[in-house]
Order: structure tokens, then C-alpha cells, then sequence
């Protein structure tokens, strides 16, 4: 699975000038490219757009493709692509079972084979025997972990990162981010990650600035 962009560009709602200049970019599976610039030039609104979230009123150019696929106007649901944020989302009305739950790929049937991939996947996260845990009581690192979890339990075809190790101490934010990047690389997902920290272009395969 390949994920490539074609002369993508936003502009913001009143503006008259795109955010940043034309990007063209294929990142290939198991690839992981951080994308940096400086605040405000559209780094999170370029994630939103791939992904299929950009807020009404931007003008966009370009194409985003998967797999050789043009997925621009597709809704995002139909995309296929995950997402993994700097505060890990997980519904807090949710056991954090029952989050993983939440994003099991549809192809995944019966009852028992849905709760051992979850059992599974917790087991992986250095989260056994937490199914039942309330998120609250997590984390910032046992959060992402489970957040990143749950994003692979669907099966995505991309991930886009936006930021997710920011928040956490420097020294769990080396480890989180190996463990995320790792697990990333063995399924052969492709990856683009937006950040501001030399540790996380370090760690990418490669970096891609943005400029106005």
C-alpha cells in the first residue's frame, strides 16, 4: 500500500493565498514521513484533508491517493485511513475493551474471535487484563498505546500522526514513539506524521518541510 499526494494544497476560509506551497509526496508501506513548518502554515489541516476531516470552507488542489486509488472526494469512512492524535481518543463512556472493540475491522466475525483480537492486541500494548479499565484511569503512554490499538484493529491503509508523543515526559515519549513506529513498520502501513520535535523527524524514514 502506497500513499501519494499530487500538488496538494489548502487554503483557509477568506484567505486569498494557499497555506503552503504545492505538495507532492509518496510514502510507501511501512514508511514513516514527519512533516514539519513552522505554527500555522496548515500542517494539522493537511492531516485533516488526507484523512477526510477538513473543516467546511477550504479551497483545496490536488490529489491524495491509496494504492494508486484517487480517494479525494471519497468521505472519510470510505478512505481507510487512521489517525492518531496527541491526545489519544478513546471514548470515555468506554471500557478500554470496548474501545479496541469499537475499531475491529467489519471483516472480523463472531463474538469470540472479535474478543480475543481484542485480548490480542491489549496483550501487545503491555495492557493484559485491562479490557475493563475505565481510559480515565490510564496513562498518557498507556493511552496511546491503546489509541494506536484500536487504530490497527481496523486494519487501516494509512495512519496519519498528528503530534501524538508531545504531551509525555521525554523519557516515555522515546519509548512510546518506538512502540508506535515499530508496530506501524511490521504491518507495512504507510505513515505521515506531523511534529515539531527533532526526535520524531529523527526517527521517520525521512522529513518534508512545508513552506508558505
Amino acid at each position: 500500500m502506497t500513499l501519494e499526494l499530487i500538488e496538494l494544497s489548502l487554503t483557509a476560509p477568506g484567505a486569498d493565498a494557499p497555506l503552503f506551497a504545492a505538495l507532492s509526496l509518496s510514502v510507501g508501506p511501512g514508511e514513516v514521513v514527519c512533516v514539519m513548518g513552522p505554527s500555522g502554515i496548515g500542517k494539522s489541516s493537511l492531516l485533516a484533508h488526507i484523512g477526510g476531516h477538513l473543516a467546511r470552507g477550504f479551497r483545496t488542489t490536488g490529489v491524495v491517493r491509496l494504492d494508486g486509488q484517487d480517494v479525494t472526494a471519497l468521505p472519510a469512512e470510505k478512505r481507510g485511513i487512521g489517525m492518531l492524535f496527541q491526545q489519544a481518543q478513546l471514548f470515555p463512556h468506554l471500557s478500554v475493551g470496548d474501545n479496541l472493540a469499537f475499531g475491529l475491522t467489519p471483516k472480523l466475525r463472531g463474538r469470540v474471535a472479535r474478543r480475543e483480537a481484542v485480548r490480542e492486541a491489549l496483550e501487545r500494548a503491555g495492557l493484559a487484563g485491562m479490557e475493563d479499565r475505565d481510559p480515565a484511569t490510564l496513562s498518557g503512554g498507556q493511552r496511546t498505546r491503546a489509541a494506536l490499538m484500536r487504530t490497527l484493529l481496523a486494519q487501516p491503509r494509512a495512519i496519519l500522526i498528528d503530534e501524538p508523543f508531545a504531551a509525555l515526559d521525554t523519557g516515555l515519549r522515546e519509548e512510546i514513539r518506538s512502540f508506535v513506529l515499530d508496530h506501524i513498520r511490521a504491518r507495512e502501513i504507510p505513515a505521515l506524521m506531523v511534529s515539531h520535535d527533532e526526535g520524531d523527524a529523527l526517527a521517520a524514514a525521512r522529513t518534508v518541510t512545508l513552506h508558505g
